[in-house]
C-alpha cells in the first residue's frame, strides 16, 4: 500500500510541477519489534529522527488530519510530515481526499515552505465585488456557504446568517465545495477535489483572501514560492514520463556506537582529559540505553582499540567501559586513524557499518583528516563530532553533516558544562522516547572557597524514573546537600576522587515535586556543576521533551540568525512556559534570550510549543553553541489541543445536485480538556553553529526592525482600532522610533505602492518595548479611491538609525453591508462529473525516500512508529 500511496503521489507531483520533480528512491524505514524478513536491510544515515514523513498516532485521541510541523519562513523547508495510521490505511479519504495527494500537499509544506490557503480562524472574508467569499483559492472553486448541523440522526441546513458586528458569516458557517469541478487550482486549498491539480500560480491567485499563504509569503502566489526556489532554478522541464520510485526495505536494529576519544598532548591542558572523562562517564552510566553496543577507541597521532563492542544489559558492562578510558595525553592528532579504527571495531562484530554511530571528541587540528572525508561519507555510518576548544578540525564538521550526525562545540569554561551537555544529547534517534534520558537541569558556576552554588530542579509526573544527580568539581570535593520536596536528606553520592566527579541515582520513581540541592565550594578557586537527568515514569505517557535548534548551521554577518525551541508532551506543543536560550562563542561569551511564542518577530506561529527569537549579537568569529533552559509554572502552562496548522483541508461535505452528502463531523475539541499541566523544568543543547566576517570593534546599526505580522483591524462607527505586536529597534529587540501607518482602498496598491497610500497621523502614538501589545484607533479619512469597498490598513516600522521594516501584513475594514448569498443554482451549476484526477491509494508506513527532478534528487524520509510510540522530534535538535 505504502508503494501504491508514493507512486500516485509521484505522478501527481510530477503534473503539478510542471513535469519537473518526481520521486525516485524511496527507503521504508520499519519499526525494530516487527519480525525479521530477508528483504530488510540495515539502514545507513536514515533515523527516525531524520524522518520527512512519519506515521505515528493522532496528536490527540481521533484527530486524524495529516499536517506538516512548519514553524520557519515562507520558502524555508519545514520539518516533518505526521500522517496517522487511520489516514494512511484509506479510513479518512472522504474528508481529507485520497493519501497520494494529501502527501503531495504536505510536500509542498515541506520541501518549499508555502503554506495554506484556507484559513480556519478567518473561512470568510469581505470581497471587493461586495460579497462574502470563502478563504480559498483560487476563487474558480465553486460550492455554497451553509450552516449543517445534525443531531440524533437527523440533519438539517440552512444558509448562513450575517454577524452585525464582523460583518461575515456566523461561526458555524462551512463552505461546501461541489463535487464536480472543473477548476484545477489549488493543491494548497483542497488538493482533494478530483479536478484540482495544479499549485495556483500569479494569474489565478487570490490575494484578497486572508490565507496563511497571503499571510506569511506576502500575498505571492504558492507557485511563485515554489518557482522561485533552488530545486527549481537548476531544474529542467522533462520530457519523457518519470519511472517509477524504487523501494527499500530497512529495518531498526541494535544501536552500535564506538567512541573515539582523543589522548594527544594538547588533552592535557585546560583540565580537557579529565573533563571528556567526566562526560564520558555520563554517557556510559546514564545516556547509553540499554542493548546497545558499545565500543571505545583512544587516538593521538596513532589510534588504538580499548574495547571491542559490548552490549549493556546492566551495570557490569557500563563499569567495564568506565575502565577502559584514557589516563594519559601525549603524542599528536591523526582524527582518520581514530574514526578507521572504530571501523574495525564495528567489523568484528558486524561485517559492515551501515547504521553504527561513530561518536568523535577532539580539540586539535589535523591537516590531514581530510583525507578520510570519502571514505566516511561511503561508509555508511554516522559520525556524531564534539569539538572541545576553539582549534578542533573542520574537516569532521563536513563528515558529521554529510552522515547525519550532529556536531556539538564546548568551550574550555568548564562552568558552562558544554562537555556533559553535548555527550547528554546523544541519546538514540531510533528508540522509545521512554527509554530515553531527558536533561532537567545543567547549570555550573564559579566559586570561591566556602561560596554556595544552590538551586531547585523539579521531578514533574511525566518523569521520575531512573533519576540521576551528577556533580563535578575541578580542586577539591564540595559539601552537597541534597533534599526531596518532603524535605528529606537523600543519602551519600558515589564519589569518583579521581574523576572529580559524584553521582546519585534515585532507586524506583523519584517524588514528584521541588527537588533543592545545594553545593559548597571548598577551594579557592573553583568550578562546580550539576547535571540532571530522569528518563520517562509511565511508558505509556509520554514525558514533556524541549528540543533546540538554529535555523541554519553557518551565518555570514550582517545576516541573523533564529533560535527555536519546541515544547511538546508527544506531539502535543506546551504553551506559557519560560524559555531562555545561552549561546556561547569560542572564547567563552554568553548571550543571554529570552525566546517567545507570540507569533511575532522571529516566531511564525502564535502558540505552537515553538518559542523563538532572532539572534544578532555576534561578539567574534568561530563556533557558538546553543543551550536552552525552560520552565513550567503550574498556574501558566498548558497544552495546545487545537487542530494543527499546516494540515491538509478537512472537506465537510460534498454538494451534489444541489443538496450536501456531509463527511462524518470533525472531531469537536474541548480546549479546557486536560489543558492545565503541573510544575516543571528542563534544558536542551541545540549543537553548533559557525558564524564568519564578524568585523572588530563596535558593530554597525545594521539590523531594521522586524515585519509586524500579526496586524489587526476592526470597525467601531467612525474610527478603526488596530492592534499588533510590537517590533524592536533590532528586529524583536529594543522599541522603535516611530510608525508609519498607510491606508488605501485597493489592497494591491497598498501592497505595491506603499510609500503613495494615504498616511495616518501617528504624532501621539509612543512605541512600547519590542513584544508587547499595541493598540491604536484612528478616523481613516477620505480615501482617493472611488466606490472604494475596504478600508486596508498596513503598518511600516522605523528605529533610530532611519531603517524601516518590511511593509506590515494588510489588515483590512468593510464599508458597507455584504450582499446576501445567492442561491446555489444560480452561481453555483453542478458541471456534473468531471474527468477523473489520478488514481491514488494509500500511505501505510513512514518512508524515507528521495525526490527526482532533473540533474537533482531531493532527500525524502518516511518512518514507522509503533502504535504506541512516542518518539522525539530533533532535528539538529527536533
Amino acid at each position: 500500500m505504502v508503494k501504491d500511496m508514493v507512486t500516485a503521489a509521484s505522478t501527481y507531483l510530477f503534473e503539478a510541477t510542471e513535469k519537473r520533480f518526481y520521486f525516485k528512491n524511496v527507503s521504508i524505514l520499519i519499526p525494530e519489534s516487527w519480525k525479521n524478513i530477508t528483504q530488510y536491510k540495515r539502514p545507513k544515515q536514515e533515523s527516525y529522527k531524520h524522518a520527512d514523513v512519519i506515521v505515528a498516532p493522532p496528536t490527540v485521541p481521533g484527530r486524524d488530519e495529516p499536517y506538516t510541523k512548519q514553524f520557519t519562513a515562507c520558502g524555508e523547508k519545514a520539518e516533518y510530515i505526521h500522517f496517522t495510521p487511520d489516514f494512511v490505511l484509506g479510513k479518512k479519504q472522504n474528508e481529507f481526499g485520497p493519501s497520494g495527494r494529501a502527501l503531495v500537499h504536505e510536500w509542498a509544506h515541506l520541501r518549499w515552505g508555502v503554506f495554506d490557503e484556507y484559513n480556519d480562524d478567518e473561512p470568510f472574508y469581505m470581497a471587493k465585488s461586495k460579497k462574502i467569499e470563502a478563504t480559498r483559492c483560487s476563487t474558480g472553486i465553486t460550492g455554497i456557504n451553509r450552516v449543517h448541523k445534525c443531531q440524533g440522526g437527523s440533519c438539517a441546513t440552512r444558509p448562513c446568517r450575517t454577524d452585525a458586528n464582523t460583518k461575515l458569516y456566523e461561526k458555524d458557517c462551512q463552505f461546501f465545495p461541489d463535487k464536480y469541478q472543473i477548476e484545477k487550482t489549488s493543491i494548497m486549498f483542497m488538493q482533494g477535489i478530483d479536478s484540482v491539480a495544479e499549485f495556483c500560480n500569479e494569474k489565478n491567485h487570490n490575494r484578497e483572501a486572508p490565507s496563511l499563504q497571503n499571510k506569511k509569503c506576502d500575498s505571492r502566489s504558492t507557485w511563485e514560492v515554489i518557482s522561485s526556489s533552488e530545486d527549481f532554478n537548476i531544474t529542467e522541464v522533462m520530457v519523457a514520463p518519470p519511472p517509477a520510485p524504487v523501494f527499500s526495505l530497512l529495518k531498526i536494529s541494535e544501536r552500535i556506537v564506538c567512541l573515539v576519544l582523543d589522548k594527544s598532548g594538547s588533552m592535557s591542558s585546560s583540565n580537557r582529559l579529565n573533563r571528556m572523562n567526566q562526560a564520558a562517564k555520563y554517557f556510559l552510566m546514564q545516556i547509553v540505553e540499554n542493548g546497545s553496543w558499545v565500543g571505545m577507541v583512544h587516538f593521538d597521532g596513532t589510534a588504538s582499540i580499548r574495547s571491542d563492542l559490548i552490549q549493556i544489559t546492566g551495570s557490569n558492562e557500563r563499569d567495564k567501559l568506565l575502565g577502559s578510558l584514557p589516563t594519559t595525553a601525549n603524542g599528536g592528532t591523526s582524527i582518520c586513524s581514530g574514526i578507521q579504527t572504530a571501523f574495525e571495531v564495528v567489523r568484528k562484530l558486524y561485517s559492515h557499518t551501515d547504521g553504527s554511530e561513530i561518536v568523535l571528541l577532539t580539540d586539535g587540528e589535523d591537516n590531514t583528516a581530510g583525507a578520510c572525508v570519502n571514505e566516511v561519507k561511503q561508509s555508511g555510518a554516522i559520525i556524531h563530532f564534539i569539538a572541545l576548544g576553539p582549534s578542533a578540525d573542520k574537516a569532521v564538521i563536513e563528515m558529521s553533516t554529510a552522515t547525519g550526525g550532529v556536531h556539538f562545540y564546548a568551550t574550555d569554561e568548564a562552568e558552562n558544562n558544554g562537555l556533559i551537555d553535548a555527550f547528554g544529547a546523544l541519546a538514540s534517534g531510533n528508540t522509545d522516547i521512554s527509554q530515553q534520558s531527558l536533561q532537567l537541569e545543567s547549570k555550573g558556576l564559579k566559586l570561591n572557597s566556602n561560596e554556595w552554588l544552590n538551586g531547585t530542579v523539579i521531578i514533574d509526573s511525566t518523569v521520575g524514573k531512573d533519576t540521576f544527580f551528577l556533580v563535578t568539581w575541578v580542586q577539591q570535593r564540595p559539601d552537597i546537600s541534597l533534599l526531596d520536596p518532603n524535605g528529606t536528606l537523600m543519602g551519600s553520592f558515589t564519589v569518583d576522587a579521581v574523576s572529580k566527579m559524584a553521582h546519585l541515582s534515585i532507586p524506583g520513581t523519584a517524588k514528584v515535586g521541588v527537588w533543592t540541592y545545594s553545593l559548597q565550594a571548598k577551594a579557592n578557586p573553583e568550578t562546580l556543576t550539576i547535571t540532571v537527568n530522569s528518563r520517562a515514569a509511565n511508558s505509556a505517557v509520554p514525558p514533556i521533551t524541549v528540543n533546540a535548534k538554529m535555523n541554519k548551521d553557518t551565518s555570514s554577518f550582517p545576516s541573523p540568525m533564529i533560535v527555536y525551541a519546541e515544547i511538546l508532551q508527544g506531539y502535543i506543543p506546551i504553551l506559557g512556559a519560560g524559555v531562555t536560550a545561552f549561546i556561547e562563542s569560542n572564547t567563552g561569551k554568553r548571550e543571554v534570550l529570552e525566546l517567545l511564542d507570540n507569533g511575532a518577530g522571529a516566531d511564525s506561529i502564535k502558540n505552537d510549543g515553538v518559542y523563538s527569537r532572532y539572534f544578532t549579537a555576534y561578539s567574534e568569529n568561530g563556533r557558538y553553541s546553543l543551550k536552552v533552559r525552560a520552565l513550567g509554572g503550574a498556574s501558566a502552562v498548558t497544552r495546545n489541543l487545537r487542530h494543527p496548522l499546516n494540515r491538509a483541508a478537512y472537506i465537510p461535505g460534498w454538494v451534489v445536485n444541489g443538496e450536501i452528502e456531509e463527511n462524518p463531523p470533525r472531531p469537536e475539541i474541548d480546549e479546557n480538556t486536560q489543558t492545565n499541566l503541573e510544575s516543571f523544568t528542563r534544558t536542551a543543547i541545540g549543537g553548533a553553529f559557525v558564524v564568519s566576517n564578524v568585523p572588530n570593534g563596535p558593530l554597525p546599526d545594521l539590523y531594521p526592525p522586524s515585519q509586524i505580522t500579526d496586524l489587526e483591524a476592526t470597525s467601531d462607527e467612525d474610527e478603526i482600532r488596530i492592534t499588533w505586536t510590537a517590533p524592536g529597534d533590532d528586529f524583536d529587540v529594543g522599541t522603535v522610533e516611530q510608525y508609519i501607518i498607510r491606508i488605501s482602498g485597493s489592497l494591491l496598491d497598498l501592497r505595491d505602492n506603499f510609500d503613495d497610500a494615504l498616511q495616518i497621523n501617528t504624532s501621539a502614538l509612543l512605541p512600547s518595548e519590542a513584544n508587547t501589545k499595541e493598540s491604536f484607533a484612528f478616523k481613516p479619512g477620505n480615501l482617493s479611491e472611488e466606490n472604494a469597498t475596504h478600508i486596508f490598513i498596513a503598518i511600516q516600522s522605523v528605529d533610530k538609525s532611519n531603517l524601516t521594516s518590511k511593509v506590515s501584513n494588510i489588515a483590512q475594514v468593510a464599508l458597507f453591508t455584504p450582499e446576501a448569498d445567492p442561491s446555489p443554482d444560480d452561481s453555483h451549476p453542478d458541471p456534473g462529473p468531471a474527468k477523473s484526477g489520478v488514481s491514488i491509494s494509500t500511505l501505510v508506513l513512514i518512508v524515507v525516500g528521495s525526490v527526482v527532478i532533473v540533474s537533482l534528487i531531493l532527500s525524502v524520509t518516511i518512518c514507522i512508529l509503533n502504535k504506541n510510540r512516542n518518539t522525539r522530534r530533533p532535528r539538529t535538535g527536533f
